[in-house]
Protein backbone atom coordinates (compact mmCIF):
# COMPACT_ATOMS: atom_id res chain seq x y z
CA UNK A 1 0.00 0.00 0.00
CA UNK A 2 1.37 3.40 -0.97
CA UNK A 3 2.69 5.59 1.82
CA UNK A 4 0.23 8.42 1.02
CA UNK A 5 -2.67 5.97 1.42
CA UNK A 6 -1.76 4.85 4.96
CA UNK A 7 -2.63 6.31 8.32
CA UNK A 8 0.63 6.34 10.23
CA UNK A 9 0.41 8.91 13.01
CA UNK A 10 -1.28 8.06 16.28
CA UNK A 11 -3.02 11.46 16.16
CA UNK A 12 -4.68 10.46 12.87
CA UNK A 13 -5.88 7.19 14.40
CA UNK A 14 -7.15 9.05 17.50
CA UNK A 15 -9.00 11.63 15.39
CA UNK A 16 -10.69 8.93 13.33
CA UNK A 17 -11.71 7.06 16.48
CA UNK A 18 -13.03 10.20 18.15
CA UNK A 19 -14.93 11.72 15.20
CA UNK A 20 -15.59 8.73 12.96
CA UNK A 21 -18.50 6.35 12.70
CA UNK A 22 -17.94 2.69 13.43
CA UNK A 23 -19.39 -0.47 11.93
CA UNK A 24 -18.82 -3.89 13.50
CA UNK A 25 -19.01 -7.56 12.59
CA UNK A 26 -17.55 -10.78 14.06
CA UNK A 27 -14.09 -10.30 12.57
CA UNK A 28 -13.55 -6.55 12.12
CA UNK A 29 -14.41 -3.05 13.26
CA UNK A 30 -14.37 -0.32 10.59
CA UNK A 31 -14.18 3.33 11.61
CA UNK A 32 -14.80 5.82 8.82
CA UNK A 33 -14.31 9.59 8.83
CA UNK A 34 -14.33 12.08 5.97
CA UNK A 35 -10.87 13.67 5.87
CA UNK A 36 -11.48 16.64 3.55
CA UNK A 37 -8.71 15.66 1.12
CA UNK A 38 -8.67 13.87 -2.20
CA UNK A 39 -6.95 10.77 -0.81
CA UNK A 40 -8.42 7.86 1.09
CA UNK A 41 -6.13 6.55 3.81
CA UNK A 42 -6.31 3.18 5.56
CA UNK A 43 -5.00 2.31 9.01
CA UNK A 44 -4.84 -1.20 10.43
CA UNK A 45 -4.78 -2.20 14.07
CA UNK A 46 -4.23 -5.73 15.35
CA UNK A 47 -3.95 -6.20 19.10
CA UNK A 48 -1.33 -8.37 20.78
CA UNK A 49 -4.24 -10.32 22.26
CA UNK A 50 -4.77 -11.90 18.84
CA UNK A 51 -1.40 -13.63 18.80
CA UNK A 52 2.31 -13.26 18.30
CA UNK A 53 3.92 -11.04 15.66
CA UNK A 54 3.63 -13.68 12.95
CA UNK A 55 -0.12 -14.00 13.44
CA UNK A 56 -0.67 -10.22 13.70
CA UNK A 57 1.36 -9.51 10.57
CA UNK A 58 -0.48 -12.22 8.62
CA UNK A 59 -3.80 -10.60 9.52
CA UNK A 60 -2.50 -7.15 8.53
CA UNK A 61 -1.17 -8.43 5.19
CA UNK A 62 -4.52 -10.02 4.38
CA UNK A 63 -6.41 -6.87 5.34
CA UNK A 64 -4.10 -4.63 3.29
CA UNK A 65 -4.56 -6.85 0.26
CA UNK A 66 -8.34 -6.82 0.66
CA UNK A 67 -8.31 -3.03 1.08
CA UNK A 68 -6.31 -2.57 -2.15
CA UNK A 69 -8.98 -4.44 -4.10
CA UNK A 70 -11.89 -2.42 -2.66
CA UNK A 71 -13.16 0.48 -4.79
CA UNK A 72 -13.47 3.13 -2.10
CA UNK A 73 -14.38 6.78 -2.76
CA UNK A 74 -11.59 9.29 -2.24
CA UNK A 75 -11.57 11.53 0.82
CA UNK A 76 -11.90 9.08 3.74
CA UNK A 77 -9.82 7.96 6.69
CA UNK A 78 -10.62 4.32 7.38
CA UNK A 79 -9.36 2.45 10.44
CA UNK A 80 -9.72 -1.34 10.37
CA UNK A 81 -9.45 -3.05 13.75
CA UNK A 82 -9.16 -6.84 13.88
CA UNK A 83 -11.26 -8.73 16.42
CA UNK A 84 -10.86 -12.25 17.81
CA UNK A 85 -12.68 -13.76 14.83
CA UNK A 86 -9.95 -12.48 12.49
CA UNK A 87 -7.34 -14.78 14.04
CA UNK A 88 -8.77 -17.95 12.51
CA UNK A 89 -10.26 -16.34 9.38
CA UNK A 90 -8.80 -16.94 5.94
CA UNK A 91 -8.26 -14.20 3.35
CA UNK A 92 -11.66 -14.59 1.69
CA UNK A 93 -13.53 -14.33 4.99
CA UNK A 94 -11.66 -11.16 5.91
CA UNK A 95 -12.28 -9.73 2.44
CA UNK A 96 -16.02 -10.44 2.69
CA UNK A 97 -16.15 -8.82 6.13
CA UNK A 98 -14.26 -5.74 4.98
CA UNK A 99 -16.37 -5.38 1.83
CA UNK A 100 -19.58 -5.69 3.85
CA UNK A 101 -18.43 -3.06 6.36
CA UNK A 102 -17.31 -0.68 3.61
CA UNK A 103 -20.70 -1.04 1.94
CA UNK A 104 -22.55 -0.44 5.21
CA UNK A 105 -20.41 2.67 5.79
CA UNK A 106 -21.39 4.09 2.42
CA UNK A 107 -17.82 4.71 1.26
CA UNK A 108 -17.74 2.47 -1.83
CA UNK A 109 -17.69 4.14 -5.24
CA UNK A 110 -20.91 2.41 -6.27
CA UNK A 111 -22.68 4.33 -3.46
CA UNK A 112 -21.93 7.70 -5.06
CA UNK A 113 -25.27 9.52 -5.47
Amino acid sequence: MQRARRLRKSDDFALARRLGRSRVDRRLVLISRANGTEVTRFGFSVSKRLGNAVVRNRIKRRLKSAAKEASVQEGWDLVVIARQGARSADYWSLKRSLDRLLERSGVLESNVG
